[in-house]
């Protein structure tokens, strides 16, 4: 009754369908291990944001590399900028894409070390291609800002390749440990994205909350995955007792006689 299944389509048909429901089942694993990877990460990041801010040098200090748990988080620093030794990270975009620059502006802290600090984005026009970009100037004098502290950027991690030979004052990465080196200071670990105090004008454009990651979509994802798996067999029977109903079918029907030939 089933015979055909030995013939070479439907022996091909079959191993296709078996490949494919262990193949789809880990799929799904794999989206549902990046579904709690993404909702970790969220968690984290948010907890990070609604925890209270903290002196800057309790989280970093010069050489210290900035973990996860401290991403994010809040901090504070008392000092005064220094626009003389202020560079600008190429190839930025602000939140409409726009490609421009991040102004990154020295604060020298009351002890002497250095916190670096993201001041927000500014356009690129033609000559700042080359030469360096006219920046707005930050609040003079001593005061307390406070900002986001982020990890040093670095290509592995970013994907943006550290060019050299560029004009002066432009840099492509935001490390500490090389801006340690051209300003010849004790420079903090990491650097802090501003939050206040907040540019006049809206220039530089601040630079916006991080967002959460679409972790439901992994887990539809990985819910979609798991509902293949279970078609394919079902699939499979279904042309499988449609095939025996058609050569039934077939085996049913009365071959047609000749009609008598006339001479």
């Amino acid at each position: 009754m089933y015979r055909f299944l030995l013939s070479r389509q439907w022996v091909i048909l079959t191993l296709v369908a078996v490949l494919l429901i262990p193949t789809m089942i880990k799929l799904g694993f794999w989206q549902m291990h990046r579904y709690e990877e993404r909702t970790a990460r969220n968690d984290l990041v948010a907890r990070a944001l609604e925890a209270s801010p903290a002196p800057v040098e309790s989280l970093t200090a010069p050489g210290k590399k900035i973990t996860t748990r401290e991403r994010y988080r809040t901090v504070t620093a008392k000092g005064r900028f220094d626009t003389d030794r202020e560079v600008v990270v190429r190839r930025r975009t602000d939140s409409d894409d726009n490609i421009g620059y991040h102004v990154l502006t020295p604060f020298v802290l009351n002890d002497g070390k250095v916190l670096l600090v993201n001041r927000g984005w500014i356009p690129a026009d033609g000559p700042s291609q080359t030469a360096f970009p006219k920046v707005p100037e930050p609040p003079r004098g001593e005061l307390t800002l406070t900002g986001r502290l982020m990890p040093d950027e670095t290509t592995e991690a970013s994907g943006i390749k550290d060019l050299e030979g560029l004009p002066d004052r432009q840099i492509m990465l935001i490390n500490s440990e090389q801006q340690a080196e051209r300003l010849d200071a004790r420079v903090l670990g990491g650097y802090v994205v501003l939050k206040t105090p907040e540019p006049k004008g809206d220039t530089p454009e601040p630079i916006g909350k991080p967002g959460n990651e679409n972790a439901a979509l992994n887990f539809a994802y990985a819910i979609q995955w798991w509902l293949f798996a279970a078609a394919v067999p079902v699939g499979w029977w279904f042309l499988v007792r449609r095939e025996k109903r058609d050569r039934e079918a077939a085996e049913d029907v009365e071959p047609a006689q000749p009609e008598p030939v006339t001479v």
